[in-house]
C-alpha cells in the first residue's frame, strides 16, 4: 500500500522542477497550481515561503505579459470578431469595467476563469498601467496566500481520513470539485448583484 510519503519523496527529489512548474503554472493558470502547492507544502515536500516567492514572481510575469499582449492585440487586430467576443464576455461579467476598472480587475482575480481575460482586456482597453498594476498587485497579495491556505486545509482534511495515496487523492479531488462549485456560485451571485445594482442606478437616473 502506497502512502502520501511516496508523493512527498517524489517532489522532494525534484524540487527544482517543482518550483519551476509553479512559476510557469502561475502564468498560464492559477487556482489549481496554488491549491496543489499548498497541499505539497503541508505535506512537507515544499517550503511554504520559498514557494510563495515563486508564486509572486509567476504572478508578476503574468500581470505584465497579459497587459502587453492586450496592448499588442489592440494595435494589430483592433476590429477582429474574437475581440468583440472577448469584449462581450468581460462586459457580461464586469459591466462596470470602464467606469470602475480598478475594482473590476481586483474582483476578477477571485472569479475562476475570468482573470486571464480581464488582464488581457485591460491592456486592450489601455487602462492606466499604474491603476492596473495596483489592482493586480493588491488582489494577488490576498489571493495567493488564501488559496495556499486552502490547499493546506484540503491536505489536513484528507490526511485525517487516510494516508493511503489513492484515498488521499480522491478526497482532495472531491474538495477541489466542491471549491469549483462554490466559486461558480459566488460568481453567479456577483452577476445577480451587478444586475440589481445597475437596475437600481437606472431607476434613480429616471427619477
Amino acid at each position: 500500500m502506497h502512502t502520501v510519503k511516496l508523493l512527498t519523496n517524489l517532489v522532494e527529489h525534484h524540487q527544482v522542477l517543482a518550483y519551476g512548474l509553479i512559476f510557469v503554472g502561475l502564468i498560464f493558470e492559477g487556482e489549481f497550481v496554488l491549491i496543489s502547492t499548498g497541499i505539497l507544502a503541508h505535506l512537507g515536500a515544499l517550503n511554504f515561503w520559498f514557494a510563495l516567492c515563486f508564486i509572486y514572481a509567476g504572478g508578476a510575469c503574468k500581470t505584465m505579459l497579459g497587459y502587453y499582449i492586450g496592448r499588442l492585440i489592440n494595435n494589430k487586430f483592433h476590429n477582429k470578431k474574437i475581440l468583440r467576443y472577448l469584449e462581450k464576455r468581460v462586459f457580461d461579467i464586469m459591466p462596470n469595467f470602464k467606469e470602475k476598472p480598478f475594482w473590476s480587475i481586483f474582483i476578477s482575480k477571485f472569479i475562476m476563469g475570468i482573470n486571464h481575460i480581464v488582464i488581457i482586456f485591460s491592456g486592450y482597453e489601455k487602462i492606466k498601467f499604474k491603476k492596473y498594476l495596483k489592482a493586480e498587485g493588491f488582489s494577488t497579495l490576498i489571493w495567493a496566500p488564501l488559496l495556499l491556505s486552502l490547499g493546506y486545509f484540503f491536505s489536513y482534511t484528507a490526511l485525517n481520513v487516510s494516508r493511503e495515496i489513492w484515498r488521499f487523492s480522491l478526497i482532495i479531488l472531491v474538495l477541489v470539485l466542491a471549491f469549483i462549485i462554490i466559486d461558480k456560485f459566488i460568481g453567479w451571485l456577483y452577476l445577480i448583484f451587478q444586475e440589481f445594482y445597475d437596475k437600481k442606478d437606472d431607476d434613480i437616473q429616471e427619477e
